[in-house]
């Protein structure tokens, strides 16, 4: 079939273009257009992740390296939800979708060829296209429209979930993707360091897990008075107090049965290995914006420790979705602050540094 087009589709749209660290600009630019299999969305909201703040700042993570993850120019943002305007041949009959449908994509555009795509650890796809950090079709969320390209894994997303919701899809897809890397069992003591976004998705998962006790962490009072509300047995500020020894003394001197790390901060890992009991399971989600030290003899000698990566949030769009439609993740406790693309600059320095309290900022274009 050909491509379906609606007729209100301008030639140009406005976008947040990242052109290097520091250096962003909205600017005027062409509006996308799909080719087979591929969809273009008016974009209704996108969310700013710690990782959209890390990158623009100039972490070395993200931007060093024999192959750095940031190939700029290229329009930022990975936590979008969009509305479909523009169906390229084929996409209705691939995505089922329809002009008017609303639709997320995942945030990686696998390859479908390396060894990890065909046995079914797309995440991991060798090419690693995400989108937002990558120029060209990988484009992302902080615009107008969008393409989701040839690739994508699009899910259709309800009516009655609200788009600045909606956006916390992705973010909650990658705590749920965590949460069950942990292998969270009912007797379990849960420690979670960091109570961003993520970090208040993945107590909210954990508890839905029914383990004997979550602990929350953060260095923000404000946002443990969050954990506690949706549902934190504890919450702890590391700096002021020994979190590490109110954690073995609360477990008889053992430690914490499950640590995760989702605090962005050198401290958290180093934190964690002190803190976890002998033979637990640590899970690292953080995009950290340096390299970290560690004594890497508490993993092997002295604990023997079970540690796991978190990367993405493969196969749980869908949980995402319905965890959200449902209430059982409460997307309106951590959504706080909502910006137009043209206050971008603003919206980006709330996020950062957390003024009025903010936690989940989002961008309406």
């Amino acid at each position: 079939m050909t491509s379906i087009l609606s007729s209100s589709v301008p030639r140009k749209m406005r976008a947040v273009v990242c052109h290097g660290p520091g250096d962003y600009k909205l600017e005027n630019v062409d509006t996308p257009i799909p080719g087979p299999e591929e969809i273009l969305v008016k974009v209704e909201a996108c969310g700013i992740c710690a990782s959209d703040v890390k990158c623009y700042k100039g972490a070395e993570v993200l931007w060093s390296g024999p192959k750095p993850y940031v190939k700029p120019p290229v329009i930022p943002g990975h936590e979008f939800i969009g509305r479909v305007v523009n169906l390229g041949e084929d996409a209705t009959e691939k995505h089922g979708l329809e002009l008017g449908d609303r639709a997320i994509a995942e945030q990686i555009i696998p390859c479908w060829q390396c060894r990890h795509c065909l046995s079914g650890h797309y995440w991991m796809c060798e090419t690693n296209r995400i989108f937002g950090f990558q120029g060209g079709t990988n484009d992302g969320g902080f615009a107008e429209y969008m393409l989701y390209p040839r690739g994508s894994i699009v899910h259709r997303v309800p009516e009655d979930l609200p788009s600045d919701w909606a956006a916390l899809i992705e973010p909650l897809a990658c705590a749920i993707h965590a949460v069950d890397r942990a292998r969270i069992e009912l007797d379990d003591t849960v420690v979670i360091a960091g109570m961003g976004p993520i970090g208040l998705c993945m107590l909210q998962a954990t508890k839905l897990r029914g383990p004997k006790k979550v602990i929350a962490l953060d260095v923000r009072d404000y946002r443990l008075g969050v954990a506690s509300r949706l549902g934190a047995d504890e919450a702890l500020n590391p700096g002021k107090m020994d979190v590490v020894s109110y954690v073995k003394d609360s477990t008889g001197g053992y430690g914490c049965d499950v640590y995760i790390e989702a605090t962005g901060h050198p401290s958290g890992p180093v934190q964690g290995l002190s803190m976890i009991r002998k033979l637990g399971r640590f899970v690292e989600f953080s995009v950290l914006a340096e390299p970290v030290s560690a004594d890497w003899s508490i993993i092997g000698d002295r604990k023997e420790l079970d540690v796991y990566g978190a990367h993405l949030g493969p196969y749980r769009y869908p949980t995402a979705i319905e965890y959200l439609r449902r209430k059982l993740v409460k997307a309106d406790a951590i959504v706080t602050h909502r910006f137009k693309l043209e206050d971008f600059f603003k919206a980006f320095e709330y996020s950062e540094k957390g003024l009025d309290n903010a936690i989940k900022v989002i961008v309406i274009p």
